[in-house]
């Protein structure tokens, strides 16, 4: 028996080792784990670190405005995904399509606020433009913790302002921070290149933010992920205030313009401006067209290729690609003329969706939808590069809201119109009908854009002396002779 007795205990006793050794080695193999994945993530910061400074980014401070903008981005992934499952924001598709309507309506109160109050303000304080974004990021950080303690007993109407409330400041931080761009653009790098890098890493951020706000939010609830928001923008802020300091601009003497110059400059933005905020117009209202009017055709079972759930996933998934997509061909052309890439943004989405028209389907409807994202994308980055390079300093904000308010009205209208086609066209109709405003509104501009350059030249040659426009009569015979180009034509 006593032999027995030992004879377990030893077993226990080497059982109790091994158990030890494998405890020493989990514990091992879990630092080692951690180890690795902090090196990892440091790898991959310093590897977004030289991204984002590079072609002398982080000498004029773009690189750090990058980065500000990306991380802006996703904190208000955060806000929306927590608000997405509240009682007030949760909007089913299969809801009646008057609610629907009403959510496109409300979407529009934040850009009537942008336009005619906060671009006019913004422009005031061009010498404190740090502190005005900062001001935009801990206003929403104060906002998310009101919002944070309205969630648990319910209280829509704390929900509904301070929804709104962070909509404006994020369009009213996006204003400013486009206004800044010419400031810190370094001189390797155009506008249009400079506008992608920011567009991209913003798309980046927030595909990296929608996962994980959804799933904090299913595992912590919507109030703690407002909290986590909360502290996301309060951080941000500060980052806002230690942008360089030739970000503020100095004020313009009086005498160089005054309140009447400003409003005549803002009503007058020039024929390059007008052009591109129409033909994005365009690419805005088919964008909102095709939103709804895809939704709601899956949803009456229009198109039954897949289940339901799977294909909007798969519409949405193209759209995302389809504005990574365009951020990075704006990046990729950046010796392009913008005028040029608006145009060609609108072609390309015309043609497409009159080939989806025509070949109607999933599959068409999949593509159509990364088309006009990436259009999208595209067009608007282009924009705000012509708006930074046409538009004085003293009213560029208030240029950018006017930009932002009529091409949130334009999807707005174009959802609107998504709608109401959606409860009697079948697929192909309403998208011919789009086909052909796309197409009469890109004739419309080609047209006015020849007769601009045709009488631009005509004034040209009209003022040109008689004997500048002889050729040489000694001239080499066999040179050839290269046309004079403007970089800026358009």
């Amino acid at each position: 028996m006593w032999t027995l007795a030992r004879r377990v205990g030893h077993v226990l006793a080497e059982a109790g080792r091994a158990s030890m050794r494998a405890g020493r080695r989990t514990a091992s193999g879990t630092r080692r784990m951690g180890l690795a994945t902090a090196s990892g993530a440091q790898r991959v910061g310093h590897a977004t670190r030289r991204l984002t400074h590079a072609h002398g980014a982080d000498r004029t401070g773009l690189g750090r405005l990058i980065e500000l903008t990306a991380a802006n981005s996703a904190g208000d992934s955060l806000v929306t995904l927590a608000l997405a499952g509240t009682i007030f924001f949760g909007l089913p598709v299969n809801e009646a399509r008057g609610q629907v309507a009403l959510y496109l309506v409300i979407t529009m109160i934040p850009f009537a606020v942008v336009a005619p109050f906060v671009g006019p303000v913004l422009d005031k304080f061009r010498s404190g433009r740090r502190y005005v974004m900062a001001g935009t990021l801990f206003a929403r950080g104060l906002l998310c913790f009101a919002m944070a303690a309205a969630v648990g007993p319910g209280d829509v109407l704390t929900l509904f302002a301070g929804a709104l409330g962070v909509l404006v400041l994020s369009k009213a931080y996006n204003v400013s921070r486009a206004a800044i761009m010419p400031s810190v653009l370094p001189a390797d790098i155009t506008l249009v290149s400079a506008n992608a890098r920011v567009a991209l890493f913003s798309l980046v951020a927030a595909g990296v933010a929608v996962p994980t706000a959804a799933g904090l939010t299913a595992w912590l609830g919507a109030a703690w992920v407002l909290r986590i928001a909360m502290v996301v923008f309060l951080v941000l802020g500060v980052f806002a205030v230690r942008l360089p300091r030739h970000v503020d601009s100095p004020d313009l003497e009086e005498e160089e313009g005054g309140e009447r110059a400003r409003w005549r400059t803002l009503l007058n933005v020039g024929p390059a401006v007008t052009e591109a905020m129409r033909a994005n117009a365009a690419i805005r209202l088919f964008s909102g067209f095709l939103l709804f009017y895809l939704l709601f055709l899956v949803q009456d079972e229009h198109l039954k290729d897949l289940p339901a759930t799977t294909t909007i996933a798969l519409l949405a998934g193209a759209a995302g690609l389809g504005g990574l997509a365009g951020a990075a061909v704006a990046n990729w052309a950046r010796n392009h003329s913008p005028q040029v890439i608006v145009l060609l943004t609108l072609a390309v989405t015309t043609v497409t969706a009159g080939v989806t028209a025509f070949l109607f389907g999933l599959w068409a409807a999949v593509a159509v939808a990364l088309v006009a994202a990436f259009a999208q994308e595209l067009g608007k980055l282009a924009l705000d590069a012509i708006v930074q390079r046409e538009i004085g300093e003293e009213v560029r904000s208030s240029t950018f809201g006017v930009v932002e308010a009529l091409l949130q009205l334009a999807w707005v209208f174009g959802g609107l119109i998504g709608l109401l086609v959606s409860d009697w066209s079948t697929g192909p109709g309403g998208l011919t009908g789009l086909t052909v405003v796309l197409a009469l509104a890109l004739g419309w501009l080609v047209v006015r854009r020849r007769v601009r350059v045709r009488a631009r030249e005509a004034k040209v040659s009209a003022s040109t002396p008689p004997a500048a426009r002889q050729a040489p009569a000694t001239k080499d015979p066999t040179a050839t002779t290269k046309p004079l180009t403007n970089p800026h034509s358009g």
